[in-house]
């Protein structure tokens, strides 16, 4: 008799715990469909309001998140944003990224049609903070001596950090950053000049 009510109970158990598991994962199921859209939202307000920092006003009228196109860059893939007015490109936007003293730096950038930089900025690093730091223009406006620049100016040796004979201020004890980040804004330069066809087309 005891046996018999043992493996009632050992049935039950499992079917419960099913149950539950059912109805837990139809709730996440149905909150993930409900709040899906909202992120999706809210990260392409993110994106396009990073994109709008580098990129000057009025200089584009289309929504550039919908005018993409995908290149590939030491095997992996840029997505470039390309910002047109009255149709025709006028400049494209494009993460790079070079390794810093503590760990990758993300940079966005824009380059107008004659390999210009529109606007540079960082987008995410983890260098030493009160030192490498000074890379975000909250923090100091060194990142806005990129503006205007091109491979041809200041040439491409003098593509560096002053220390390194180049044109570009370096920070007291952290000079391996703004090195960094000349050296990915220079490539992002030669990208560009090596894909514009591809980017224009």
């Amino acid at each position: 008799m005891k046996l018999d009510i043992l493996r009632e109970k050992l049935a039950y158990q499992p079917l419960l715990l099913g149950a539950v598991a059912l109805l837990a994962s139809a709730a996440l199921a149905a909150v993930s469909a409900a709040t899906g859209p909202a992120i999706a939202a809210a990260e392409a307000k993110d994106l396009r309001d990073s994109l709008a920092e580098v990129l000057p006003r009025g200089l584009a009228d289309n929504d550039f998140l919908k005018d993409t196109v995908d290149l590939e860059k030491d095997g992996k893939t840029i997505t470039v944003y390309r910002a047109r007015h009255g149709g025709e490109v006028r400049a494209a936007l494009f993460k790079v990224a070079e390794r810093g003293y503590a760990g990758e730096i993300q940079i966005l950038m824009a380059v107008d049609m004659d390999g210009r930089t529109l606007g540079v900025r960082v987008l995410k690093h983890s260098e030493t903070p009160g030192l490498g730091d000074k890379i975000e223009l909250r923090k100091d406006d060194w990142v806005l001596a990129f503006d205007g620049k091109s491979l041809a100016d200041p040439g491409p040796e003098k593509w560096a950090v002053k220390k390194d004979n180049g044109v570009f201020d370096q920070f007291a004890g952290a000079t391996i950053t703004p090195r960094a980040v000349v050296k990915a804004v220079k490539g992002g330069l030669e990208f560009f000049a090596a894909r514009k066809q591809e980017i224009t087309g």
